[in-house]
């Protein structure tokens, strides 16, 4: 599954989201989010984000989102300027 959805262009995306406690609206805590979705518009977060809203108590305070560069790509080859030989 992973790879057919890598062929359609969806990376691995992580969001860090930050909420704020029910009880003590003052204090946020940090969850992390991670799933394969398609970048620019992240159809698969914007759905989990809709849910949060709509299901939990927690505020949202703000979402850092991140993703992957393409997952499938030709090895790379660098040349080293130096080796060293540990013992």
């Amino acid at each position: 599954m992973t790879l057919a959805l890598q062929l359609r262009d969806f990376r691995l995306t992580t969001a860090e989201i930050l909420y704020h406690l029910p009880d003590h609206p003052a204090v946020l805590q940090s969850y992390i989010w991670q799933e394969m979705d398609l970048a620019p518009d992240y159809p698969t977060l914007h759905r989990f984000l809709a849910f949060w809203k709509r299901e939990i108590e927690g505020p949202l305070h703000s979402v850092r989102v991140s993703h992957a560069g393409s997952l499938i790509a030709p090895p790379q080859w660098r040349h080293v300027d130096v080796s060293l030989t540990l013992h």
